[in-house]
């Protein structure tokens, strides 16, 4: 076996020096070097110069916030309040004015008559959308009654803003939305455009946007008791589950909570025993398990309240050490459990205390009301579903009463997670400030209520553009993080499905493959530290197919005035690269040339990579389309204009040149057809493909950019010949190989060495003809010389005689496998249309053996920002659950109208069919493209050499069906050669391993685990949580829902048809 193995490395290294060209290519750089310098990477300066605009970027961000921050509180502290304003008084845009709502059955809902103002837009390129820069926009909750005497006078003084948003845009022009969300659910932005609603009912409150939430209030340790004792009937319990999951929605990942239901005992609704980081899975997790609350026994609310305190004081895991504050949900009762204050809570009062009486009954809410207003806190009545969103949210304007009153201290600009933009910017970060009301009353005492927040975005391609990229080499990259060690800037960070409701949040760690050394960077990113570190680390391609072992430089350093940092990777082979300097006008025009099509037939087809090399040059999937565009251009602009990146121009034209000598100097003088070559190639940095001979382009389905294309970025990371296969998945069947020729790339990095300075400015290839190879690669690993004619040496395992892979092909398989487990040659013709597929569908019991023997090692992770189809629901019956539905006899029944309990189940339909959170639809057919795809994790597995090098053999024990086998890596290459037995019989089945990506099982990964081990983070630095002079007198009240009349209005009618027609109902439903 070793001679076969010989044999096959010397196949491949002849073909690859005669074809590949790479002594001849490095000569060429040589013989060119007075076209180009070689330009050094210095990390930490880069890193410095790149962190320093991107702070001075957000610092004219925040000069324009702060700007309209003080004159908000100007512009309110001087509005006079008018309580006879009528809605014809105030002239605005109201941004939903000419949005057109589906009803659940697809028919257009009547919309509301409104007074706004009739604008006319323009295409803007940078807001993606069409915008007015002479109005601001208001957009009001669908609610929130647009008449009320409060939103008339919001709206009243807020028109003042929109003279500041236009000296802003003025001042700064790359300024994108300025907005102002007031804590009464009005926003103001600017420029104007229309509201980009979804085909149903409008949910959008500003007030529980990330953004806002951040913005208001300081970093909360929070927990949320539930009444379950026997009372609490299957109505109210609704509320109450529904109530719980709202209220999490007002949570950011800076906060922590835990959830609890209790009776005459109290117990965690989830795994969760302590309080845990309020980010996205783990609010997932009490959202499902809220849905398990069973209503039983009698109420103890003593059990519940000292339960909570006990979380609170747990000191010894990480929580947010700000705000603290119990939520007591409950139908009410008659303790008032003052000596659990006294114990845990008085005479401090450092835990607020806010009690929620939920559903329509007649007990005495008194000892609710003063639980709350004795433990600084709030009371809250939610009697029905249409009062849940707006009274959960509103203990935020309590919170913002010591930040009110802490005054100008408190003025502390916070730049959130990445999250999507509503009105279609895409991801954005915001900078925001609180807003406070700075009016005073007849005995001079300050106001401490928040007006709202004020925030400005950064869209984060903005952020991008300040980045370094092609430098940097296909390998190096820029990333950013936050105090919660999510990125900001990453080139992983790519969401697959956007929820504007919830911020983006990829961990660094889970951005890349964890391990302590980017443990330890991550920590110091965190701190504030600068730093920099050579580790040996592993990664995943492109392609997510492997993984590479490889070395990497990691520096880091803050980001000056805001909660970020900074980081630079760069391989070693990056720290130098080229940087062309064609300053012979001659000399471009030549080369120009070679990327006009007519040269193609003669010099190979070129694919250039689809980068902004001008202003305006038109951008094109189409790689011909861009190729046309550009050398239309071309023929406008020199490659020494201002509008165009003369880097990058002037690398694209050398290497256009330098891959045309490559043709010159070797593949117009070599026959492909000798060695079955379909095609050679060659791809550089500066972004050109050239593909030889020129049909062989037809045939191409690497991607342009060459920074893009997986067998690039790995060949430069691997030494030696990097073999990679079509992919194949376990369900592909195979296509007629006589009429669709199968390629296999081989490629390989051209490595320079000038004037001491080494770096990998190519990788240049060859495509095998997978037929012809196979057999090639039979003959290869046989014992014939190419005087023996096949026939005349059959073997078989009773002859004493040696069998080979080619006379013996019906004992023997032999294959060739890579380094991620993927089938790229085989004896047995049956496995060609197999080739590309992982080696475990082909033959699993000997992929096993293999794995199990340790010549590969398995690498699993977990992708976060994957999508998927939602998965089914479980339909018993069709009909409702738990939800009176009033016939048309009721609806027409005075009697029926004035009972108090058909109101509010009346009212509980009504805002079902409003409020998605409450009722799920088993339809989605009505609904929007949106309802059917969903936020997923999936569960990846990659295998990757283990440092096993040797020939090993090997027997797979299965009794009468034992197989024996050999296998053994080939020298400077990714392949491992394995001869194996054939399977003499079926038993010799082992578990096939998996490879391919699948959606992780439910709580996998386990969140109960990772909570009690989790990553270090660090919250905002400064905490508003106490006032020595807070006024905590106003402390509750009942439900103060204000509804649209319009959308009330047309939901009745809604009401009314689905009252008589034979659609099911939806079910209830949390999330």
């Amino acid at each position: 076996m070793q001679y076969w193995a010989r044999r096959l490395e010397q196949e491949i290294d002849g073909v690859m020096r005669i074809f590949g060209g790479v002594q001849q290519l490095r000569g060429i750089y040589t013989d060119n070097k007075n076209l180009f310098e070689v330009k050094e990477n210095v990390p930490r300066k880069l890193v410095e110069k790149v962190a320093g605009d991107i702070e001075s970027l957000l610092a004219k961000k925040v000069r324009a916030l702060k700007r309209l921050a003080n004159a908000a509180e100007k512009f309110q502290k001087s509005h006079h309040w008018q309580d006879n304003i009528r809605e014809e008084d105030i002239e605005y845009y109201d941004s939903k004015a000419d949005t057109e709502y589906d009803d659940p059955d697809g028919e257009e809902i009547e919309r509301e008559k409104s007074n706004s103002l009739k604008l006319e837009f323009t295409d803007d390129a940078n807001f993606k959308t069409k915008v007015n820069y002479s109005y601001a926009a208001v957009q009001i909750p669908t609610d929130i009654y647009k008449g009320s005497t409060v939103i008339l006078n919001e709206l009243n003084w807020t028109q003042a803003l929109e003279d500041v948003f236009i000296e802003n845009r003025k001042e700064d022009p790359s300024l994108l939305w300025q907005v102002f969300g007031s804590a009464t659910g009005v926003t103001r932005y600017y420029p104007a455009t229309p509201w980009r609603a979804p085909n149903k009912i409008d949910l959008y409150d500003v007030r529980r946007r990330p953004w806002y939430i951040q913005g208001a209030s300081s970093p909360k340790d929070m927990v949320i008791i539930v009444d379950v004792s026997g009372s609490v009937s299957g109505l109210t319990l609704k509320l109450m589950k529904t109530s719980v999951c709202e209220m999490l929605d007002t949570l950011s990942d800076d906060d922590y909570v835990n959830v609890a239901s209790f009776n005459e005992k109290a117990k965690p609704v989830s795994c969760f025993k302590h309080l845990v980081q309020a980010n996205i899975r783990n609010k997932k997790v009490f959202k499902e398990d809220v849905q398990g609350m069973v209503a039983k026994g009698t109420t103890d609310y003593k059990a519940g309240f000292e339960y909570a305190f006990d979380q609170l004081q747990n000191s010894n895991i990480t929580r947010a050490n700000c705000n603290k504050m119990i939520m007591m949900f409950t139908d009410g009762g008659e303790d008032r459990v003052q000596d659990v204050f006294e114990k845990y809570n008085w005479p401090n009062k450092t835990v607020r205390v806010f009690t929620f009486s939920v559903g329509q009954h007649n007990y005495d809410v008194t000892p609710l009301q003063w639980m709350a207003c004795a433990n600084k806190g709030y009371y809250f009545e939610i009697p029905s579903i249409g009062a849940i969103r707006i009274n959960t949210q509103e203990y935020l304007d309590v919170l913002g009463r010591p930040m009110v009153l802490a005054g100008n201290r408190a003025k502390q600009v916070q730049w959130t997670n990445v999250y999507q933009d509503a009105l279609g910017l895409g991801l954005v970060v915001t900078g925001t400030l609180p807003v406070f009301n700075l009016t005073e009353d007849s005995s001079d005492r300050k106001n401490q209520l928040i007006l709202g927040v004020m925030g400005i975005d950064v869209a984060l391609n903005d952020i991008k553009r300040l980045t370094p990229r092609y430098n940097l080499g296909a390998n190096g990259y820029v990333f950013a993080i936050d105090l919660n060690g999510y990125v900001l800037l990453h080139p992983n960070l790519q969401p697959q499905i956007i929820n504007f409701r919830e911020p983006v949040t990829l961990d660094f760690l889970d951005a890349e493959l964890e391990d302590e050394n980017k443990e330890e960077i991550r920590r110091s990113m965190i701190d504030g530290n600068d730093g920099q570190r050579f580790i040996k680390t592993l990664i995943k391609s492109l392609d997510e197919q492997y993984i590479d072992e490889v070395f990497r430089t990691y520096t880091w350093a803050p980001i000056k005035s805001t909660n970020y940092s900074l980081g630079l990777v760069l391989p070693p082979y990056s720290t130098y690269y080229i940087q062309a300097n064609l300053s012979d006008q001659i000399l471009q025009v030549k080369y120009f040339e070679y990327l006009l099509p007519n040269s193609f037939e003669s010099e190979g087809h070129v694919f250039i990579a689809p980068r902004e090399y001008c202003k305006d040059l038109d951008l094109s999937d189409n790689n011909t389309e861009f190729l046309e565009n550009f050398i239309a251009l071309m023929e406008k602009v020199t490659p020494d204009s201002k509008q165009c990146d003369n880097f990058l121009l002037h690398n694209l034209i050398l290497d256009t040149g330098i891959t045309q000598q490559l043709v010159e100097r070797v593949w117009k003088d070599q026959d492909l057809n000798t060695y079955s070559l379909l095609a050679v190639f060659a791809a550089t940095d500066g972004g050109i493909t050239r593909v030889f001979p020129n049909k062989a382009a037809d045939d191409w389905e690497e991607e342009p950019e060459p920074f893009n294309a997986s067998f690039y970025r790995r060949s430069l990371d691997n030494k030696g010949y990097i073999f990679k296969p079509p992919y194949r998945d376990a369900g592909y069947r195979g296509l007629d190989l006589e009429n669709n020729t199968i390629g296999i790339l081989v490629s390989t990095a051209v490595e320079l060495s000038i004037e001491g300075k080494t770096l990998k400015p190519a990788v240049v290839g060859v495509k095998l003809d997978l037929e012809a190879w196979a057999e090639k690669f039979k003959v290869l690993a046989s014992n014939r010389t190419d005087r023996d004619q096949l026939g005349t040496r059959r073997c078989d395992p009773s002859t004493s005689c040696e069998m080979d892979c080619e006379a013996n092909n019906k004992d023997l398989i032999c294959v060739l496998i890579d380094d991620g487990g993927f089938l790229v040659l085989s004896n047995q013709e049956d496995h060609w249309y197999q080739v590309g597929k992982f080696f475990s569908e082909v033959d699993a019991n000997l992929m096993s053996a293999l794995y199990n023997n340790s010549f590969y090692t398995r690498k699993e992770s977990y992708d976060f920002q994957s999508v998927c189809a939602p998965e089914a629901q479980s339909n018993t019956g069709a009909a409702p659950r738990g939800v009176f539905v009033p016939t048309v006899a009721d609806l027409l029944s005075l009697a029926w109208w004035t009972s108090a309990a058909a109101w509010s189940l009346f009212q509980q339909f009504l805002y079902g069919l409003t409020y998605s959170s409450w009722f799920q639809t088993e339809e989605v057919a009505g609904d929007s493209m949106e309802a059917r795809e969903t936020s997923c994790i999936m569960k990846q597995t990659q295998y990757y050499f283990s440092t096993v090098n040797a020939t090993y053999n090997a027997i797979i024990d299965c009794g009468n069906c034992s197989r024996l086998f050999h296998a053994q890596r080939l020298a400077n290459t990714n392949l491992l050669f394995v001869v194996a037995d054939k399977p003499l019989c079926s038993q010799c089945e082992s578990i096939k391993l998996l490879q391919a990506e699948v959606r992780a099982p439910p709580r996998d990964p386990n969140q109960c685990e990772l909570v009690d081990r989790p990553r270090y983070r660090k919250g905002p630095h400064i905490c508003f949580d106490y006032n020595a002079t807070e006024d905590t007198s106003d402390c509750g009240r009942g439900a103060s829902f204000t509804p649209s009349l319009g959308v009330l209005l047309s939901l009745q009618l809604l009401l009314l048809y689905s009252s008589t027609s034979q659609y099911p109902l939806p079910r209830a439903a949390c999330l």
